[in-house]
């Protein structure tokens, strides 16, 4: 990146609605969206990447490109992604002229609408790597999550704004009550960091919560020493009744009776760790039952 001072860009007047041509776009709650509007947040966000090893980044939730316009200052290749048909004419007509001056130094911007959940991420990139950022509507930011680790081989890096209280999960370690399902399998597979607090008020319009970023980098060895599937299945059903003993948690799995006497049995599963987790697929992998 550029030693030269990076120019400050003046926020949208969040006052003032149009038809995304000639006026901001308008937050739609069904969308969940909440568009930043802190310059140094959007800032701070495209900095969280590193760029090793990949030059393509995948923006979910583009919005009108608050944090689009930092990423383009970096040397990578933008996919600007939302579901949104006002954002989209808004990223296509108004963008372009707002900031001319970074589009003209950097023309790697492709913008498509589409559902990020649904759409065939292949059909962008094939085998290439890519990394993941974003401010995710929070209606959908777990369900983002679960499809990055699908397509983990490919993704280095993934980073972005939620409600903090997911971030803060995702981030957590053993022995919290905020410790879940998505704590071990993200972990399982990447290194994840909380990075820093967002409050509501730089958001329009203004979430009832706090939201935080974070930042998740792969693993060198993505390879578990168990069967991957059990690994998943036995993470879910254990998190889906937490309060009870992996014994009682994991019945659905007709364990021999041997296996129940395993000391593993007396935890919970926000007792284990991932490699905790690994050893408890082991067993019920090898179960004689």
């Amino acid at each position: 990146m550029s030693k030269k001072k990076k120019k400050k860009f003046a926020p949208h007047d969040p006052q003032s609605h149009g038809n995304g041509q000639d006026g901001a776009v308008k937050a739609k709650k069904h969308l969940g969206q909440h568009f930043l509007t802190d310059e140094s947040v959007a800032q701070k966000i495209a900095d969280t990447l590193t760029l090793t090893g990949y030059k393509n980044v995948l923006e979910i939730g583009p919005g009108m490109g608050v944090l689009t316009k930092y990423l383009l200052q970096r040397d990578l290749d933008l996919v600007a992604m939302d579901l949104d048909e006002e954002s989209i004419v808004y990223l296509n007509h108004t963008f372009p002229l707002e900031y001319h001056d970074i589009l003209k130094k950097n023309k790697r911007l492709n913008i498509i609408e589409a559902d990020f959940l649904k759409f065939d991420l292949s059909e962008l990139y094939g085998n290439e790597q890519f990394a993941i950022t974003g401010n995710f509507p929070y209606n959908i930011s777990s369900q983002i999550v679960f499809k990055m680790l699908e397509m983990r081989q490919q993704i280095p890096e993934f980073s972005g704004m939620f409600q903090k209280e997911v971030a803060k999960r995702i981030c957590e370690k053993p022995g919290s009550k905020t410790y879940g399902i998505l704590s071990v399998l993200v972990q399982a597979f990447y290194s994840a960091e909380y990075l820093f607090t967002v409050p509501p008020a730089v958001f329009d319009p203004p979430p009832k919560v706090d939201s935080g970023v974070l930042l998740l980098t792969r693993k060198a060895e993505q390879k578990l020493d168990c069967d991957e599937r059990l690994f998943f299945k036995v993470v879910k059903t254990a998190f889906n009744q937490r309060r009870k003993t992996l014994r009682n948690s994991l019945k659905t799995f007709a364990l021999s009776d041997n296996l129940k006497e395993d000391t593993i049995f007396d935890q919970r599963p926000e007792q284990l760790s991932v490699a905790d987790f690994v050893t408890l697929t082991q067993k019920i992998a090898n179960d004689p039952v």
